[in-house]
């Protein structure tokens, strides 16, 4: 039976009145999207139409995830909320602090030592709270709540941008900083500007080597890592419906490199399938009796083009393997010749030292046992491993099954280390090099969604390849980036030539799945008894302090950093061996922009202090700032903020007294989180103004006192040598989040609201 059974069917009993009046206002049929979307306003039944890319809406979500690393920050900061309880179902993934090294068992419990104190903080805040607690090892936050809780139709919302993996159900599912989820949990409204919608057609049907995940990376080599921002992306057409569920969330997944509010599918029978087969045939069996509002209306997939803002055409029985990188999630590089001068070109080795198969995109039981048989053909034709493998299952449950019925084996006898259900080297917990900063050059291919520089192994010399499980089994045992698994062959023990046959797989285990112990712990009924302690002396967590207003005068501030290029959240708060700081805001304050480049001498962690006239790393520049009473800005490029939803690329730069970011355009998670935490996040209305800005500048913001919602604001910036440039600068601000930068945060707001 499903968690929450009664929240799911009384989403149900609500959606055809709200979808129907939605149909009545709008005036034509509507996407799935927009079933969704218009089914959970705050205010309930519609009464309105919303423009898309225009409206704010304020949204009530069906429920909350949060995985251990952001869940820190997320509880500390609900527990300045004054609730006694969380207002909707949520719960906890311990999967990100979890380092992959010597394999399951060991690395399990080394992170049970080193984290003790995390862990139980968040399983007793849990515990006190009403919020479901998934133990360390139990899963992969997104392929457990596609086991668990997504059901069709639903809106959730998660402090990962790997949310959107629940689209593989049928759910809007989002990405958002901790801060967003807090207000949900608290009982309030979460806001979103209405999404623009794009829709994927896909005809034909996949075979042979081509796998769902090819069908993203085609999608971000078309669309790139900006493409889907501020939009959701809805898949149809005969080429869905062939997929199976869990291929559709891998699908959902990756929406997120290419910036995708989320993306969706509609309810089919594969959805069914799955959700009968992981013990939720209630919930099947509720969707089926709405099932017409879990899908768009014919209309809409008819004639796409009259409902979507942009429509793309993909022909799956046309589409080949693809490996997509390095560096950037969105270059395409089909398998074998393209890839060989391209890579040649380019210099990226050709020799492959690891696959890995895993993370919360490809770590499903069909995706494992698509993978383990590429190896039981490498067994079979006395083939050796050529690059070495790693396997990290996504929930304890797939690990179980997949171990009862002999695919783990497979990997193992061909030395494949089985790493714990958790994130590993997917977010960088991957203890592969003892100095990996001055690591040699070499290239990975993994089954994973990002790889930006440093981010599996810290080593900024890792070229990774992302690509589907059992193309990057193939790829492990030749042990080259250029091999073709269709027409290239490979040379076993015996010095014959032999050929992969295509990959097998199954959907859902022909056994049905099995587990011992999933990792659950419910919490109690009341938790009001429930104490949470945090030591004064903890390196790993400390109680927040509420930040003070900016206010409306902000003159005299300096630039921090001008930042060149791309600056991910991974740039300004990095993950890795930083993620054991996570709920401590001062300490994971000495990582803030470390990873960015500075314009002015193209090096990272190396800025001008202004005062002295000295060079150093970042957060100490801003902390001498601030030490003075001195606000400082922060200026970037395009997409500023692409990456994981992670909040403390926000509260970071807050907590060092950065008072702005102004940059060409923002990630839109990061764009929120910046307001959330009472700062100005803003854009040049001249993109150009951008070169203006010079590396001993102090800035006036001049007409901060008129600040409104669309009204440009004015900033005077005043060169060393006493010239000055007035530039424009855009913002998106609403009334309701102009009221969160004047009380110093939307936590402030909140709580002066409880109150």
């Amino acid at each position: 039976m499903a968690f929450d059974i009664d929240m799911i069917k009384g989403v149900y009993t609500k959606m055809a009145e709200r979808v129907d009046k939605a149909r009545e206002i709008v005036g034509k049929p509507l996407t799935l999207s927009e079933k969704i979307l218009y089914s959970h306003l705050w205010d309930g039944t519609p009464t309105k139409a919303f423009t898309r890319g225009k409206d704010y809406v304020d949204f009530a979500p069906d429920r909350i995830a949060c995985q251990d690393a952001t869940a820190q920050m997320a509880l500390l900061q609900f527990m300045q909320a004054g609730k006694s309880k969380v207002a909707v179902p949520t719960t906890v993934h311990c999967d990100h602090l979890i380092q992959a090294k010597e394999g399951a068992a060991t690395d399990l419990k080394h992170a049970n030592n080193v984290s003790s104190e995390v862990f139980n903080f968040l399983e007793s805040v849990s515990n006190k709270y009403g919020i479901g607690f998934w133990k360390p090892g139990a899963g992969i936050i997104h392929q457990v709540v596609l086991e668990n809780y997504a059901f069709p139709g639903g809106m959730m919302i998660g402090t990962d941008s790997h949310t959107v993996n629940a689209g593989g159900l049928g759910m809007v599912a989002i990405g958002v900083g901790g801060a967003d989820a807090v207000d949900v949990m608290a009982g309030m409204a979460w806001e979103l500007k209405f999404p623009k919608l794009i829709g994927v057609k896909l005809t034909g049907k996949l075979s042979g080597w081509t796998a769902p995940k090819d069908v993203i990376l085609k999608v971000a080599e078309i669309l790139t890592v900006k493409g889907g921002t501020g939009a959701i992306v809805e898949y149809f057409g005969p080429g869905a419906l062939s997929m199976s569920c869990t291929g559709k969330g891998t699908i959902c997944n990756m929406g997120a490199e290419i910036g995708a509010t989320t993306s969706t599918f509609g309810y089919d029978e594969s959805m069914e399938r799955y959700l009968r087969a992981t013990d939720r045939a209630d919930v099947a069996d509720a969707a089926n009796t709405v099932k017409e509002y879990l899908t768009a209306d014919a209309e809409v997939y008819a004639n796409p083009e009259h409902y979507f803002d942009q429509v793309i055409e993909i022909n799956l029985s046309e589409l080949g393997p693809l490996l997509n990188g390095p560096f950037t999630p969105d270059l395409s590089t089909t398998v074998g010749k393209a890839m060989t001068e391209k890579a040649t070109t380019n210099e990226w080795p050709l020799k492959v030292e690891w696959g890995l198969i895993g993370s919360c995109t490809n770590s499903s039981y069909e995706d494992l046992s698509r993978a383990s048989s590429i190896a039981q053909q490498a067994l079979d034709k006395g083939l050796k491993m050529k690059a070495e493998l790693g396997i990290n299952p996504g929930s304890e449950q797939v690990r179980y099954t997949a171990e009862r019925d002999g695919i783990l084996g497979i990997f193992e006898n061909l030395d494949a280390k089985i790493f714990t259900n958790a994130c590993g080297p997917c977010i960088g917990q991957w203890a592969r090099y003892s100095d990996p900063k001055n690591a040699p050059k070499n290239s990975i291919v993994h089954s994973f969604n990002r790889n930006f520089a440093k981010r599996a192994d810290g080593n900024p010399n890792t070229h990774a390849f992302v690509a589907s499980p059992e193309l990057t089994a193939a790829i492990a045992v030749a042990g080259r980036l250029d091999f073709n698994p269709l027409t290239d062959t490979l040379i076993n023990e015996n010095g014959q030539e032999v050929m992969f046959d295509e990959p097998t797989g199954w959907e859902l285990p022909p056994k049905g799945f099995a587990v011992d112990d999933n990792g659950y712990l419910a919490p109690e009924a009341d938790g009001s008894h429930v104490q949470v302690s945090v030591k004064d002396d903890s390196e790993r967590l400390q109680l927040l302090t509420p930040f003070e207003p900016i206010g409306n005068s902000i003159t005299g501030a300096k630039l921090l950093i001008k930042a060149f290029g791309k600056c991910t959240t991974d740039h300004i708060s990095m993950a890795g061996p930083w993620l054991r700081f996570r709920g401590h805001l001062d300490n994971i304050a000495n990582n803030t922009l470390i990873g960015a480049v500075n314009a002015f001498g193209q090096k990272t962690n190396f800025v001008k202090n202004q005062l002295t006239g000295e060079y150093g790393g970042v957060p100490d520049t801003a902390r001498a700032y601030k030490a003075a009473g001195v606000k400082s800005i922060v200026v970037g490029d395009h997409n500023y903020g692409e990456g994981s939803s992670r909040e403390h690329a926000a509260m970071q730069p807050r907590h060092l007294g950065v008072a702005a970011v102004i940059v060409k355009s923002f990630a839109r998670i990061h764009e929120t989180n910046l307001k959330k935490q009472g700062m100005l996040g803003l854009t040049f209305a001249n993109e150009s103004d951008y070169d203006v800005i010079q590396e001993n500048d102090t800035f006036n913001f001049i007409d901060l006192n008129e600040f409104a919602p669309g009204k440009q604001l004015t900033l005077e910036a005043v060169h060393e040598d006493g010239s000055k440039d007035l530039i424009k600068l855009n913002h998106t601000y609403n009334d309701a989040q102009i009221a969160w930068y004047n009380e110093g945060s939307a936590l402030n707001l909140i709580k002066k609201q409880n109150a």
